[in-house]
């Protein structure tokens, strides 16, 4: 089946024999977040029937997570796979009388990353709070060499930055200048790999993402409290940033939107999370 053209690289696993469960009429419309498009793929791939479907106009969609959040809102998406939605989805969802329900179906880490050449291998979970407020500006106060920070953030609403100010608490995040806020994740990786004081700066995103998804060997990713981002550190919760990654819906979703999420959280869903390279929720 060919899922969609799209610039990055996919990683789409199919269930090693015939699915449990078929979707073959009245499909559910699915959108979702950029970093989490080989993950519904795959679910794609093994429930609906064999079709191209373009991500730009099909019941396949992948408008970014603030993209599908809207979607989903408008009534054009039936379910979404994103993170937890922001202050201001929330805000908005409620403004038009809509619930957002959020099954969790994975774990993903959420991680920070530097140039290679930063001589910086771990910070603390404090550190973070730290460069994100703006109280530690240097290198210098956390171990590394006297290079101010060059502090990398993602648009309001997207994912990733979502998770960072929930990672922040009450803590208020730096105003970033304009060209410090990159719209695209791959982006925000290629700046931080590519950025001309290359020693400065840094980024965020998620695991599969900047492992899999956009394979930069000019980025780092760092150690969080002496903990290495990995799927172990994810299953044994030691890594601390980990977060869930939900399959959305307004209430009283569809039948076949209602039979998909009960498929995404039997074994046989459970384990293509696994296999395209995300961690079980359970």
């Amino acid at each position: 089946m060919n899922i969609c053209l799209f610039q990055i690289p996919l990683k789409l696993q199919s269930y090693q024999k015939k699915a449990s469960v078929n979707i073959s009429n009245h499909l559910p419309v699915i959108d979702g977040a950029t970093a989490l498009y080989p993950l519904y793929s795959s679910f794609v791939y093994a429930l609906y029937p064999e079709n191209t479907y373009d991500p730009d106009n099909s019941v396949v969609l992948c408008s970014t997570t603030s993209g599908a959040y809207e979607n989903l809102l408008a009534g054009k998406a039936d379910i979404i796979f994103c993170a937890e939605p922001s202050k201001e989805q929330i805000s908005s969802a409620t403004s038009k009388e809509i619930k957002l329900i959020l099954t969790p179906i994975g774990k993903e880490a959420f991680v920070f990353f530097v140039n290679k050449e930063n001589n910086v291998n771990n910070i603390s979970s404090k550190d973070i709070i730290g460069i994100y407020s703006g109280k530690i500006k240097n290198w210098k106060d956390i171990g590394g060499k006297n290079n101010s920070i060059k502090v990398f953030q993602r648009p309001d609403n997207s994912g990733s930055q979502t998770i960072l100010q929930k990672i922040m608490g009450e803590e208020e995040i730096i105003p970033p200048l304009q060209n410090e806020v990159i719209d695209g994740m791959g982006g925000i990786i290629e700046k931080t790999a590519d950025y001309k004081n290359y020693k400065n700066a840094i980024g965020y995103s998620f695991l599969y993402y900047s492992t899999q998804m956009v394979k930069n060997g000019s980025i780092k990713l760092l150690s969080i409290d002496n903990i290495k981002p990995s799927k172990e550190t994810i299953v044994n919760g030691t890594y601390s940033f980990v977060s869930c990654f939900y399959a959305i819906t307004k209430d009283n979703p569809s039948d076949n939107t209602k039979l998909l999420i009960k498929w995404i959280l039997s074994d046989e869903g459970q384990y293509l999370v696994q296999q395209t390279g995300y961690t079980p929720i359970n």
